[in-house]
Parts: structure tokens; C-alpha cells; sequence
């Protein structure tokens, strides 16, 4: 059937083709939302830790005790109408195009599975700003965001890139329901 006809004649490849569309592009919006805020929230608690660090993911813990689907479906609700009026506004057009069903979708992955990245990000860089390529750039008198950018992020990169992989799947799972 994959390759040929259903019942009524119509082709299921090219069918599937075009429904996959929607599931890949949220998908891919979600894990580069995710990856961009958690190399950003998880890079500054890990680097400057302390009680930064302890205030930052006492935030995260907040965030994953909230049931996901509560949360998709409230803010689901909550964002319709708002991004409905900025949609008409001037040079909101894009907005129509898109719609706003799948914006308030990518927000709402936004919102929600940045924590996990961030988790991931902080523990690599506990593990790598103990090392002395890191200490000898602070010696060099290297300002934080250099360091983090160059040194910390650059050595965990393997790491974020499987994790935002493996992130995908679990965005067109969590987008079907």
C-alpha cells in the first residue's frame, strides 16, 4: 500500500509525504527552541553555580512537576486568541500563513522541554569547567561567555547533539496527542 493506491485511487505515499510536513516542522522548531534555550539557561547556572546555580534549577524542578499535557492544553487555550489579534496587525502576516495553532504549539514546546536540555547542559559543564584548558583561558583573562562559548560548549557538543536528536521523536509524539 505504501507505494501504491488506497481505495479511492489516490496515491498513500505522496499522502503521507504531505502530512508529514506539519509533524517534521514542529519537531524540528522544538529541539533547535529547546537546544538554543537550554545551551543558554544550563551553560550560565553550570558555569557560575553556587547559589545561582541552586536558584536556576529549583526553577527547572518547578517546571518539571507540571503535567505536560495540563500545560498544553492550558496554554493551548490561553495563546489562541491573543496570536489571532497580533495576526492582523501590520507585518504579522506571516502569522496567517503559518496559523496560529501551530505557532501557539511551538511556544508551548518552547515553554516546556527547554528543561531537560538545560539539565543536560549544566551537568556537562560542571564536569568540564574543572579542567585546566579552563583554567588557563581564565588566566589568560578570557571574559565568561567566551569561555563558556569556546571552551565548555564546544567539548559537549557530541552530547546536544544526540540529545536534540532524540528530542524529535518525542515532539511528534507529545504534537499527535
Amino acid at each position: 500500500y505504501i507505494l501504491g493506491t488506497d481505495a479511492l485511487g489516490r496515491d498513500v505515499l505522496t499522502r503521507l509525504m504531505y502530512g508529514t510536513r506539519i509533524s517534521m516542522l514542529v519537531a524540528l522548531m522544538a529541539a533547535f527552541v529547546n537546544l538554543i534555550i537550554g545551551i543558554l539557561y544550563g551553560g550560565i547556572s553550570g558555569y557560575l553555580g553556587g547559589t545561582v546555580d541552586m536558584i536556576m534549577m529549583r526553577i527547572v524542578d518547578i517546571i518539571y512537576t507540571i503535567p505536560d499535557f495540563l500545560l498544553i492544553v492550558l496554554l493551548s487555550f490561553a495563546l489562541k486568541d491573543p496570536l489571532a489579534n497580533l495576526a492582523q496587525l501590520p507585518g504579522f502576516g506571516w502569522m496567517q500563513i503559518v496559523g496560529s495553532n501551530l505557532i501557539s504549539i511551538f511556544i508551548v514546546f518552547a515553554l516546556l522541554y527547554w528543561v531537560g536540555m538545560a539539565r543536560m547542559v549544566r551537568s556537562q559543564i560542571l564536569t568540564l569547567k574543572e579542567n585546566d584548558y579552563v583554567m588557563a583561558a581564565k588566566a589568560l583573562g578570557a571574559k565568561d561567555g567566551r569561555i563558556i562559548k569556546k571552551h565548555l560548549l564546544t567539548n559537549c557538543i557530541g552530547t546536544l547533539i544526540v540529545t536534540t536528536t532524540l528530542q524529535i521523536p518525542s515532539s511528534i509524539f507529545t504534537e499527535s496527542y
